[in-house]
Protein backbone atom coordinates (compact mmCIF):
# COMPACT_ATOMS: atom_id res chain seq x y z
CA UNK A 1 0.00 0.00 0.00
CA UNK A 2 1.41 3.14 -1.22
CA UNK A 3 1.94 6.34 1.61
CA UNK A 4 -1.26 8.20 0.30
CA UNK A 5 -3.37 5.43 0.92
CA UNK A 6 -2.19 4.87 4.38
CA UNK A 7 -2.51 8.49 5.04
CA UNK A 8 -6.28 8.12 3.49
CA UNK A 9 -6.75 4.72 5.62
CA UNK A 10 -5.52 6.89 9.11
CA UNK A 11 -7.27 9.59 8.15
CA UNK A 12 -10.68 7.05 7.86
CA UNK A 13 -10.01 5.52 10.91
CA UNK A 14 -8.98 8.03 13.01
CA UNK A 15 -12.03 10.36 12.40
CA UNK A 16 -14.40 7.10 12.94
CA UNK A 17 -12.76 6.77 16.11
CA UNK A 18 -12.91 10.11 16.65
CA UNK A 19 -16.68 10.04 16.44
CA UNK A 20 -17.08 6.43 18.68
CA UNK A 21 -14.66 7.74 21.25
CA UNK A 22 -14.80 11.79 21.31
CA UNK A 23 -11.26 13.23 20.73
CA UNK A 24 -9.29 16.52 21.04
CA UNK A 25 -6.41 15.19 19.38
CA UNK A 26 -6.64 17.62 16.17
CA UNK A 27 -7.00 16.71 12.24
CA UNK A 28 -2.84 15.27 12.34
CA UNK A 29 -2.71 13.72 15.64
CA UNK A 30 -6.50 12.10 14.25
CA UNK A 31 -4.16 10.83 10.96
CA UNK A 32 -1.03 9.70 12.73
CA UNK A 33 -3.86 7.85 16.08
CA UNK A 34 -5.03 5.95 12.76
CA UNK A 35 -2.36 5.57 10.81
CA UNK A 36 -0.48 3.50 14.07
CA UNK A 37 -4.46 2.24 14.62
CA UNK A 38 -3.96 0.53 11.04
CA UNK A 39 -0.75 -0.75 11.69
CA UNK A 40 -1.75 -2.18 15.20
CA UNK A 41 -5.10 -3.48 13.87
CA UNK A 42 -3.05 -5.37 10.57
CA UNK A 43 -0.77 -7.06 13.14
CA UNK A 44 -3.53 -7.89 15.26
CA UNK A 45 -5.88 -9.46 12.14
CA UNK A 46 -3.28 -10.78 10.42
CA UNK A 47 -0.86 -12.23 12.94
CA UNK A 48 -2.58 -13.05 16.22
CA UNK A 49 -6.31 -13.55 14.78
CA UNK A 50 -4.58 -15.24 11.48
CA UNK A 51 -8.22 -13.64 9.91
CA UNK A 52 -7.25 -10.01 8.10
CA UNK A 53 -4.73 -7.85 6.97
CA UNK A 54 -4.62 -3.90 5.70
CA UNK A 55 -4.87 -4.47 2.32
CA UNK A 56 -5.78 -1.42 0.93
CA UNK A 57 -8.97 1.14 0.70
CA UNK A 58 -11.91 -1.38 1.24
CA UNK A 59 -14.36 -2.08 3.87
CA UNK A 60 -12.56 -4.98 5.57
CA UNK A 61 -9.48 -2.58 5.97
CA UNK A 62 -11.27 0.25 7.32
CA UNK A 63 -12.14 -1.97 10.18
CA UNK A 64 -9.37 -3.56 11.07
CA UNK A 65 -7.73 -0.09 11.09
CA UNK A 66 -10.53 1.48 13.83
CA UNK A 67 -10.32 -1.50 15.86
CA UNK A 68 -6.70 -0.89 16.11
CA UNK A 69 -7.29 2.87 16.20
CA UNK A 70 -9.91 2.30 18.94
CA UNK A 71 -7.29 0.25 21.20
CA UNK A 72 -4.07 2.69 20.32
CA UNK A 73 -6.27 5.93 21.55
CA UNK A 74 -7.09 3.98 24.66
CA UNK A 75 -3.46 2.99 25.62
CA UNK A 76 -2.50 6.83 24.66
CA UNK A 77 -5.55 8.37 26.50
CA UNK A 78 -4.92 5.97 29.55
CA UNK A 79 -0.87 6.88 29.49
CA UNK A 80 -1.12 10.47 29.09
CA UNK A 81 -3.96 10.94 31.85
CA UNK A 82 -1.51 8.61 34.01
CA UNK A 83 1.24 11.03 33.05
CA UNK A 84 -0.79 14.54 33.51
CA UNK A 85 -1.83 12.92 37.05
CA UNK A 86 1.25 12.28 38.62
CA UNK A 87 2.67 16.05 37.89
Amino acid sequence: MGLLAWIVLGAIAGWITNMIMGGTEGVIGTIILGIIGAIVGGWLAGSVLGIADVTGLNIESIVVAVIGAVIVVAIYRALVGRRSSLA
